[in-house]
């Protein structure tokens, strides 16, 4: 080989492997609470694996769950903090993806359906008829704890659509809204995630004279991390491993109580298979 065909492959590979190495890694989170909160809490997490896997990691907001999934499809992002729900279309969407991690909690997740104290509504171990007749919130309409799964409730419970069980049926967009439109009296009714309940409480968000919970759902498995399946081709062999690791080796306390989750523990795909078959039963997925 000449002199100075060694020289252009020697500078060929030296440009592929820094053309590797500032390769972005990004990751993107279903808008499941204020926006601003969302940038602080990822942000930080962007540091930590930047950290951990060596390599440049940035968060990306989006607007809405379907613009969450679609950023997976599209590769736009090759991680995404997903709901259960939000997950298994993103999976169905991008064949190899696998979801790797969950919250300790999310092993028994639960939705709360929380109403306004004008209905003198009060907590109760069913769903009555009661609720007939008032107005009711989900979350987004890709939500598992603020649609899919307090809907798979509410059929089971009146045998009926909830668009025939109440006068009137709203989608807020996320559990924030939804907890703030009840609590106002927008909505008599809604339904939302017990994690951002506990959190707006916690925090001096919510006035238990104006709203509280009346109903808890069963448990059932929610939010994962989901990756797709050719990372190792484009990140480097192995590197689908160290991400998963890196999740569950998360510690801190500050960064974890942000979610809000007491750790991170392994997840497959199978774990999701009762929340596939929910959405399908209800008409949400083919």
């Amino acid at each position: 080989m000449s002199l100075f065909k060694k020289l252009f492959s020697t500078l060929l590979f030296a440009g592929a492997a820094l053309s590797a190495q500032a390769e972005t890694f990004v990751f993107t989170a279903i808008p499941d609470e204020d926006e601003s909160r969302l940038q602080q809490r990822f942000n930080k997490v962007a540091d930590y694996l930047s950290e951990q896997l060596d390599v440049d990691v940035k968060y990306i907001p989006v607007k809405s769950y379907a613009a969450a999934i679609t950023a997976f499809r599209n590769n736009q992002v090759q991680l995404a903090w997903f709901g259960g729900l939000s997950g298994v279309q993103a999976r169905r969407l991008v064949p190899g993806s696998e979801a790797i991690a969950q919250g300790y909690e999310d092993q028994f997740f639960k939705s709360y359906f929380i109403a306004n104290s004008s209905t003198g509504l009060t907590a109760a171990e069913n769903l009555t008829d009661a609720l007939k007749g008032k107005t009711f919130t989900f979350g987004s309409k890709g939500s598992t704890s603020g649609r899919l799964m307090p809907e798979f409730y509410l059929r089971e419970a009146f045998k009926a659509a909830p668009e025939d069980v109440f006068e009137r049926v709203g989608f807020s967009g996320d559990h924030s809204r939804t907890i703030a439109q009840v609590q106002s009296g927008a909505y008599q009714v809604g339904a939302v995630n017990y994690t951002v309940w506990e959190n707006e409480l916690a925090a001096g968000n919510i006035d238990p004279a104006k709203v509280s919970v009346i109903w808890e759902t069963p448990t059932y498995t929610d939010y994962q991390w989901t990756i797709r399946g050719d990372v190792n081709s484009r990140f480097g062999e192995g590197f689908k491993d160290k991400v998963r690791q890196a999740l569950l080796n998360m510690k801190d306390k500050d960064l974890l109580a942000s979610f809000p989750r007491e750790s991170f523990v392994p997840a497959t795909n199978a774990d999701y298979q009762a929340i596939e078959d929910t959405a399908k039963a209800i008409g949400l997925i083919d």
